[in-house]
């Protein structure tokens, strides 16, 4: 399970192609790209448990970057592209990057290259002098003494700075069997025959570790650089894809396209369509089915590793809304904590007031027992740990009698108005299925006598072109009222709901929902009013 095996059974064969251009690294030219960065990073200094960090977009070069690091027992920090100059060097400076490698065409690059590299406490290199350098180096040279390497994520930062998530596994022999390789064939039945496509960014944890899974099994992988839904229908038929992994925002814009144009696509190849990384609203996920067939999987897990949760097309349409049963660790539901006095809507999540575990049907922090290893950097005040040893990724959840996993939201977000939690997950869910709705945010916002109040921001689909704005957002400001309060129970409904051109959401469709929200609570220290 390690490309270089690949690089002697199978030269010749496409370890990644680039889905916009049809550019194509082999098995033999990773293995020998990868062994000649490997080696300059040794010249360079850099040793077992060190760290690289790395700037770059969806590309041959990334692959060879990363197995460079994979094969030389170092940890490895895919930053991302979009952050500013002060974000990156934060990144780069807290998990002590010796090197950073960093590609120019970046907007955060395009002032002068100093104003980053005086801000790294390791070395900047830019990619393009990098090959240029290994150029050098002989193609048959001796990579001695490799060792399994791991990556070095950090989270999103959707609720404050991003934290480094550390999996202890680096040292370990390249002959040591791989989580997520072992996962995508056992569950997935991919094999070297598989062409797998990766529309995400490379950055995010589960786009960059299923990737170089296919890596360590054969396969092909294609790597989209941006994310369409028509281009990704095109890339499916044009490289005859069998699996794909995709997010709930992807299935949305798919879905969006004419139904004509859908069905134009040849996709009899699809053998397999993961999705995972956020909630997927119940309709959706049925209308993907209903479009695809039962091969649409979901999971739950986090770049800690601590868990898995899984879950295929016949068991979900037997649980609709469920994210599966746990294959790695034992889920605990455990009674969440009361409101915390951290501003901007920071839950605590410290299991110290009791941390009961609850019965079936009751919400409650999801925590993990037994899974993988993991800790944060410089944060072991971060509190993720139950007193019996017991990890949580922040999210809150109950199981049914048969063990079936329901997340219903991050405990982060939770409302509490009047003393009731409200879920805004479920009130998201609700109104991205009106058809005039084109993505939206709950939050919290404050109310001198409930504490907060549930505020809806939307992104609607019914302005582009037309006269009399504010009179068309009006009126339907009223019409979703009423659609919430003619599915919901009425304290679960938004008291305001404000319009937008976009949210905050990463190219991983993840929401920066705090972008949000911070605005309405900056005059509070804390959220007790």
């Amino acid at each position: 399970m390690y490309p270089g095996t690949y690089a002697k059974t199978k030269p010749d064969s496409p370890a990644c192609v680039m889905a916009d251009t049809g550019e194509t690294l082999t098995y033999k030219e990773l293995e020998q790209n990868s062994r000649k960065v490997a080696l300059w990073l040794r010249s360079r200094g850099v040793s077992q448990g060190d760290n690289v960090a790395f700037i770059l977009p969806n590309s041959l070069r990334f692959f060879s970057i990363a197995w460079a690091c994979a094969r030389s027992g170092l940890y490895y920090t895919p930053i991302n592209t979009h952050l500013s100059p002060e974000e990156t060097a934060y990144i780069a400076n807290d998990c002590k990057a010796k090197i950073v490698i960093s590609d120019v065409c970046f907007d955060q690059l395009n002032t002068p290259e100093a104003r980053l590299a005086d801000r790294l406490t390791g070395e900047l290199e830019m990619v393009d002098e990098l090959v240029e350098k290994i150029s050098n180096i002989a193609d048959d040279a001796v990579l001695e003494g490799e060792l399994q390497g791991a990556d070095l994520l950090y989270s999103s930062g959707t609720t404050g700075k991003p934290k480094g998530i550390r999996l202890l596994r680096v040292g370990r022999s390249m002959d040591a069997p791989d989580a997520i390789a072992l996962l995508s064939q056992a569950l997935y039945g991919e094999n070297a025959d598989s062409v797998y496509l990766c529309p995400a960014p490379l950055y995010h944890a589960a786009p960059l570790r299923f990737s170089m899974a296919q890596q360590r099994i054969g396969a092909t992988l294609i790597s989209m650089v941006h994310f369409d839904p028509e281009d990704f229908l095109a890339t499916i038929e044009k490289y005859k894809v069998t699996h794909t992994q995709v997010v709930p925002t992807m299935f949305i814009r798919l879905l969006r396209l004419d139904p004509a144009k859908r069905r134009s696509y040849d996709l009899s190849s699809l053998e397999c369509v993961v999705h995972a990384a956020a909630p997927c609203p119940i309709d959706i996920k049925k209308a993907m089915i209903e479009w695809l067939g039962p091969i649409v999987h979901e999971y739950y897990a986090g770049t800690e590793g601590n868990g898995f949760v899984a879950i295929d097309s016949k068991q979900w349409l037997a649980h609709p809304g469920s994210v599966g049963k746990a294959l790695v660790g034992k889920i605990h539901i455990v009674a969440a904590p009361a409101d915390s006095d951290e501003p901007n809507g920071e839950k605590d999540l410290q299991a110290e007031a009791g941390g009961e575990e609850l019965a079936a049907g009751q919400d409650g922090l999801v925590y993990f027992e037994g899974g993988g290893d993991f800790e944060y950097l410089g944060s072991s005040t971060i509190p993720t740990r139950h007193k019996n040893g017991w990890t949580t990724l922040g999210d809150i959840g109950h199981l049914d009698e048969e063990g079936y996993l329901y997340l219903t939201d991050r405990s982060s977000y939770m409302i509490i108005s009047g003393g009731v939690n409200i879920y805004p997950q479920e009130v998201e869910n609700l109104l991205i299925t009106h058809p005039k709705v084109a993505d939206a945010a709950v939050f919290g916002v404050p109310n001198a006598e409930m504490g907060e109040e549930v505020k809806a921001v939307v992104v609607p689909t019914v302005l582009d072109g037309k006269p009399n704005v504010s009179d068309i957002l009006d009126a339907l400001g009223e019409e979703l009222t009423k659609f919430c309060r003619d599915n919901l129970a009425h304290y679960k409904c938004p008291r305001s709901i404000e319009f937008t051109d976009t949210l905050p959401r990463d190219p991983s469709g993840k929401l920066h929902k705090h972008l949000l929200r911070d605005k309405y609570w900056s005059a509070h220290q804390t959220k007790v009013l």
